[in-house]
């Protein structure tokens, strides 16, 4: 009997363009961070407005980056959505700083600002928004609760490759935004991540702090033979998490990609809101009219999610759920999280199959089995 084909949640939309890119940084002789991560992050910055990019070797490590540029330390306290992934909050910790977690807006899912405000305290230094699902946060009323408190903004932005909020690119909105570039996201690099900001000076120490603490990067002037690559400071205790060439040879050609990427994505995410319209028991996600998502994943809800997730199971669909809420983790129990919206709502998300290399056939079997779910159960 044939084995049915599965139908992925997500798949990474790389080619040959992207093999022949790796095959020509192999053949350079530089492996490392070199040339080809200085060429992405120009482009990927002027991609998204930024005026400077500094290339990380995962999103984690961009926002470990983040927190560390605020100098944030123990006795801190940052303010993160309860709904997000592990690293979210994993950065902040990793500075010795506390982690609050505020809760989502219950339309997209994204971080509330009316509770940020009401979470922010004496010792609070900082709030990371997440673009959950590619949708972006309400940046106007974050900034200015924000501005109104004294608090930095870095925003996570590994959902967002290619969003805009009020027309402006996510990446060129606050101090500091967080990018991802693994497998699964919009733009890959394999694995990797970046920061975007607006300050040379800012630009200069995350270069420092994510090459050890080092004055400046090896792989520059190396040409002459009596060049002096050795000669350099190391005026800080750094960590080891810069992007390297290969990464970088990936991320150039999904630059080119990006936009078609995310447009396939935009109109498999229209077809799955056309197709469960007529649905009572199915709540497709929202999109403000004042935002452009980049739809890094489907997140629909529905009360009996295991249930439906058994049934697309069964019929080799395969789906997932993001998140479950930090402060439901043992390492964060300890944790302030007043978040009632997150705790209604986070049972009933269900993500679907989305990604461009979906063939319109196998979202047109995810289609039909989410409707046959609605046949059997009446």
């Amino acid at each position: 009997m044939a084995r049915r084909r599965v139908i992925e949640l997500s798949r990474p939309s790389v080619g040959s363009a992207e093999a022949r890119a790796v095959a020509a940084a192999l053949r350079s002789g530089w492996l490392g961070l070199g040339p080809l991560t200085a060429r992405f992050e120009r482009r990927f910055a002027a991609r998204v407005g930024a005026r400077h990019c500094v290339a990380t070797s995962s999103g984690t490590a961009a926002l470990h980056l983040a927190t560390t540029l605020l100098g944030l330390r123990a006795g801190d306290e940052v303010i993160v959505p309860a709904l997000t992934f592990v690293a979210t909050a994993h950065a902040v910790r990793y500075t010795g700083a506390r982690v609050v977690f505020a809760d989502v807006a219950p339309d997209t899912l994204t971080l509330d600002p009316a509770d940020v405000a009401r979470k922010v305290g004496p010792r609070t230094r900082a709030v990371i928004p997440v673009h959950y699902a590619g949708h972006p946060c309400s940046m106007d009323e974050i900034h200015a609760v924000a501005a109104s408190a004294g608090l930095e903004v870095i925003e996570d932005a590994a959902h967002a490759v290619g969003a805009a909020y009020r027309g402006r690119a996510v990446g060129s909105l606050s101090r500091l935004t967080c990018f991802s570039f693994h497998a699964a996201k919009n733009l890959t690099t394999g694995e990797g991540g970046a920061i975007t900001c607006a300050s040379a000076g800012d630009a200069a120490r995350l270069r420092r702090l994510r090459a050890l603490g080092m004055s400046r990067d090896t792989w520059r002037g190396r040409g002459g033979a009596g060049s002096p690559r050795w000669r350099y400071d190391v005026r800080e205790v750094g960590y080891k998490a810069a992007m390297h060439d290969l990464a970088a040879a990936i991320g150039l050609v999904q630059l080119t990609k990006l936009a078609a990427l995310n447009r396939r994505r935009r109109v498999m995410a229209a077809r799955y809101a056309d197709a469960f319209a007529d649905l009572p028991w199915l709540e497709v996600p929202r999109v403000q009219p004042w935002a452009t998502s980049a739809h890094y994943s489907y997140p629909v809800r529905v009360r009996a999610r295991a249930a439906l997730a058994r049934h697309l199971a069964r019929r080799g669909i395969v789906t997932g759920v993001h998140y479950r809420p930090l402060h439901h983790h043992e390492v964060y129990r300890d944790a302030t999280a007043a978040v009632p919206v997150t705790d209604a709502l986070w049972r009933s998300l269900l993500l679907l199959p989305l990604h461009p290399g979906l063939r319109d056939r196998e979202q047109a079997a995810v289609i039909a089995g989410v409707r046959a779910f609605d046949r059997r159960s009446g």
